[in-house]
């Protein structure tokens, strides 16, 4: 007997990368007996989710809508929409390494069993990847993403990011930049490698293109580092060296730079400026007090010292720029002051990825929904410890 998520996983790896919703749609029409399919991909600024082979299906829109397609992204479980009686549509989140995708939509002529709900996951998760992958060779799917054309200083930055999110059994990661298509200078990057996790958070100095192009040399020059197998110290001195001999210090970038021993909770931290870092234990919000150093490029050759913290099982740790901390609208305190705390405690019973979004709407509404003054970053870390595992 065929395994349909072969078939559909071999149909992928033979279609152009452009193709992969059209490859999937056949296949999995053929193994399921799929009436229809459609794939739906988040929006920059998440909020909506947006066919890719079926523009006018009534299902797309914003999530605000709480469509079956919205609970499903959400709740990153499948989800069953069906009458009494003739066709089910059957929702399954396309999620790879944590990262939230959007959801494939499948059209079966009956209620499906546990096996093929299991089939369909596993489909799911085969397009996920391919999709991921795909993201390198075509525009297709960054395309039907953007619902407004991105600014070039945003175009630099969007390519830049490592993803808005990553899973592992012992930490969830998200981060989410607004205004979306317009954002300049600030940023965030991570990586994971064996039991390291490194995140960096950058407040990026002034405002568009220039802005966008002193932050992409900042996050190169730690890469660099990072990629030499240097630690924390020699990623913000080559980046704050690599600035400065550029810019001379007239132009620098505030930073924090995060090391998490996936093994013990431990982390590692060197203060560059302005992100603040806040931890919720519980439903208490607190700032973590670190020394601020001076940011990267400001001087020649300027050394660096690390900081450490510990990190306890259900630990969530907030990184935020000045954009969001700082923000201060006509006739009101600044967000970071009191109501910015509110916004992270409204986050406790939601995952990562849903919280940055939380606290970028909440950020909005103080705005009255106006446009931002300045380039916002939120980072959300939770940390579930060595011995437990969340779910992937």
């Amino acid at each position: 007997m065929v395994d349909p998520p072969d078939v559909v996983s071999r149909a992928l790896r033979e279609a152009p990368p452009d193709q992969l919703a059209e490859a999937a749609d056949r296949a999995i029409r053929s193994t399921l007996g799929a009436l229809r399919t459609d794939v739906f991909v988040a929006d920059y600024r998440i909020s909506g989710l947006w066919p890719v082979l079926d523009p006018d299906l009534p299902a797309a829109g914003f999530l605000a809508c709480h469509t079956v397609a919205q609970r499903c992204f959400s709740s990153q479980q499948p989800v069953r929409d069906a009458a009494s009686d003739g066709p089910c549509r059957l929702y399954l989140p396309l999620t790879v390494w944590g990262e939230r995708l959007g959801v494939l939509m499948i059209e079966l002529p009956a209620v499906p069993g546990p096996s093929v709900t299991g089939h369909a996951a596993d489909i799911a998760g085969a397009l996920a990847v391919a999709m991921r992958a795909a993201d390198r060779e075509t525009d297709r799917y960054r395309r039907a993403r953007r619902r407004e054309r991105l600014t070039m200083a945003a175009e630099m930055q969007w390519d830049l990011l490592p993803g808005r999110s990553v899973a592992h059994h012992t930490f969830h990661l998200a981060g989410q930049l607004e205004p979306a298509y317009t954002v300049g200078g600030d940023h965030f990057d991570w990586s994971l490698d064996g039991d390291r996790l490194t995140v960096t958070v950058l407040n990026g100095e002034g405002s568009g293109l220039s802005a966008s192009m002193l932050t992409a040399v900042t996050v190169n020059a730690m890469r660099n580092a990072r990629r030499s197998g240097g630690g924390l110290v020699e990623q913000a001195e080559l980046a704050s060296d690599t600035v400065f001999y550029q810019h001379r210090g007239h132009r620098y970038v505030a930073t924090l730079l995060l090391e998490v021993d996936t093994r013990t909770g431990r982390v590692l931290a060197v203060d560059a400026g302005s992100p603040h870092l806040l931890r919720m234990r519980g439903a208490v919000v607190e700032p973590i007090k670190l020394d601020q150093q001076l940011p990267l490029g400001m001087f020649a050759e300027t050394r660096y010292e690390v900081q450490e913290l510990q990190l306890m099982p259900g630990d969530r740790l907030f990184v935020v720029s000045d954009g969001v901390w700082a923000a201060e609208p006509p006739g009101q305190e600044p967000y970071g002051q009191r109501v910015m705390a509110r916004s992270l405690r409204a986050t406790r019973l939601q995952p990562a990825a849903e919280a940055v979004g939380t606290v970028m709407r909440e950020l909005h509404a103080y705005h009255a929904d106006s446009d931002l003054r300045d380039d916002a970053v939120v980072v959300c870390l939770d940390w579930h410890g060595p011995g437990e595992r969340g779910s992937e």
